[in-house]
């Protein structure tokens, strides 16, 4: 039975960034984390598990979780694994649009599908989704910005239905973040905004707040979106 197994954290996007970075930080708390991510990962620790695949392509994610379960009772889900491209009205890429979807809403819902379930039946667990300051609409990202608004509403959705059973879904949304898609080409036209603070926001910084959410302490925290925004929310 999966809740006769080891505990285990699945974060994806573990081969830079943000997801890496939280990779880490779960990994120094004790956790075994599977990663998930398209590129191979750089990580090495015994309580490391690498998965390189398209999360993408159904068949594969599948078989990994399949191959998770079997051995790991996961108590904590974190979706980092993210593209941005960029694109003005009339110069918007559909191709580019369905790949931001299928990675940011149709995996996560793959994920939560599979996933959320066995942490009820546990009646423990944790998902954090990595969100976006942006979420809530800015020019010339509107297509990056409605699947991050998606996943708002998914988390909420999914949080009403689990906290019953002790597990919670949140979303944590940074400002511009210092990691390789700042550099990606596909946005070269495009310069991010440097939040009030006058810097970047961290990695570390964004993986230390999930890394909370997943404690006992954040029990009562769920369905809720939270910004890492350097100060950029002030004047709401």
């Amino acid at each position: 039975m999966p809740d006769l197994l080891s505990p285990c954290a699945i974060v994806t996007g573990t081969s830079s960034g943000i997801g890496q970075a939280i990779a880490l930080k779960l990994l120094s708390e004790g956790w075994h984390v599977h990663g998930m991510d398209v590129a191979t990962s750089t990580l090495h620790h015994a309580q490391f598990s690498s998965w390189t695949l398209d999360l993408t392509k159904a068949g594969e994610l599948e078989d990994a979780l399949d191959q998770i379960v079997s051995k790991h009772l996961p108590q904590v889900l974190v979706h980092a694994a993210g593209v941005l491209r960029v694109g003005s009205l009339g110069e918007l890429d559909m191709q580019a649009g369905q790949l931001m979807w299928q990675l940011h809403v149709d995996v996560a819902t793959r994920l939560a599908n599979r996933i959320l379930p066995i942490m009820k039946h546990a009646r423990r667990g944790r998902m954090v989704l990595v969100g976006s300051r942006v979420s809530g609409g800015i020019a010339g990202r509107s297509q990056y910005a409605a699947t991050k608004a998606a996943i708002l509403s998914l988390a909420r959705s999914w949080a009403a239905e689990s906290i019953a059973e002790g597990v919670t879904v949140n979303v944590v949304s940074p400002a511009a973040t210092d990691t390789p898609m700042l550099k990606d080409p596909a946005r070269a036209a495009t310069t991010p905004r440097l939040p009030p603070i006058g810097r970047l926001i961290q990695p570390d910084e964004v993986a230390a707040l999930v890394a909370y959410l997943t404690r006992p302490e954040a029990a009562a925290i769920t369905g809720q979106d939270i910004a890492i925004c350097g100060g950029a929310s002030v004047s709401r």
